[in-house]
């Protein structure tokens, strides 16, 4: 899918950004750009005395993005710092953040082998599959143990931190709403109804009082599987820009895209092992409902400065929006006062 964010990087970029890593006398053998990201341009290099890295390179400074993705990049390299000991992700090797070499904010990290979930979907047996979902479901609860200084996301230039957890969403929230206006982008709920909304649910938004690392995009596409004989493996969880400290159950959202968590008893039995029973009451039924209208917002907004179009993209946009309005009414039903 086209993307206005991921811009080209030349030859000499890439070797200003390996020579800022790892040296002046470290060459590059290969390159491969690889095109499955939807932000950054990413590329795959081979390094003299290294090995296999994979580069990733931010759009340029000046370039529009919605309010929480200003410098997502230091956000991934913090989830990177941060959970390093805790779950299967790539090794922070650098990050260039000075944007003296190249201009842009880059990272380079360890190359994963396997391919990831969405590609090799087909493949997997029912299963296998469920035996996936369970592993994952232990990686995950792992996340749990990681707790930052505020709740929202790590960037100070986003604004959208605090130390309440429901005031701090209702503003994540209100900014890609107040993104939308911004980009011109056509919601299809009146904005004005879904802060109403939001803000009924304060009480059940309120019981959140850990601030905990939550990944947030943990769809199939950033879940990367080795393949091997030995059978497929989960090898590492990538692409942690949308990271922010909050709700541990938000990443519930991301995991069943456009579902329901609790259809996927394989994961929730997994998690359960790790952390103990869930307790799916009315308030946190109510409170991924918030995050998946959260995160269909932004799926809705970000497509307009990303510059998203073809097919694939109408599909998706005429999805997003019609689980969109699916999700509200479930919200405007709840009364706020169950447990």
């Amino acid at each position: 899918m086209h993307n206005r964010t991921r811009q080209a990087v030349s030859g000499e970029e890439l070797s200003e950004a390996v020579s800022d890593g790892f040296g002046q006398c470290t060459a590059v053998l290969a390159t491969r750009e690889l095109t499955d990201g939807m932000f950054n341009a990413v590329w795959l290099l081979e390094l003299d005395r290294v090995g296999a890295v994979v580069l990733k390179v931010a759009p340029p400074p000046d370039m529009p993005l919605l309010t929480y993705e200003h410098h997502i990049m230091r956000t991934e390299a913090l989830f990177l710092q941060l959970a390093a000991n805790t779950a299967p992700i790539p090794a922070l090797h650098h990050a260039g953040f000075d944007r003296i070499r190249i201009g842009r904010d880059f990272l380079v990290t360890s190359a994963l082998r396997g391919t990831s979930w969405h590609r090799a979907r087909k493949e997997l047996t029912g299963p296998v599959r469920r035996r996936l979902r369970h592993e994952l479901g232990q990686l995950v609860a792992g996340l749990r143990r990681i707790h930052g200084p505020a709740f929202g996301y790590p960037q100070p230039e986003t604004g959208l931190h605090g130390n309440r957890w429901a005031e701090v969403f209702l503003t994540m929230l209100d900014a890609v709403l107040a993104d939308a206006e911004r980009f011109e982008v056509s919601v299809p709920v009146p904005p004005g109804h879904v802060r109403e909304l939001a803000a009924a649910q304060i009480p059940a938004l309120d019981e959140v009082i850990t601030r905990t690392l939550v990944h947030f995009d943990l769809w199939e596409g950033n879940i990367v599987l080795d393949t091997g004989s030995a059978g497929p493996r989960i090898e590492g969880l990538v692409d942690a820009e949308r990271a922010f400290w909050g709700d541990p159950h938000a990443d519930f959202v991301s995991l069943a895209l456009f579902d329901d968590i609790e259809k996927d008893a394989a994961f929730v039995a997994g998690y359960q092992e790790a952390v103990g029973q869930v307790d799916f009451t009315p308030r946190l039924r109510r409170r991924l409902t918030l995050y998946q209208a959260y995160l269909y917002l932004i799926m809705i907004v970000e497509a307009v400065p990303r510059g998203y179009a073809g097919p694939r993209h109408l599909v998706t946009q005429r999805f997003c929006r019609h689980k969109l309005k699916d999700a509200l009414p479930t919200l405007a039903l709840a009364t706020g006062a169950d447990r």
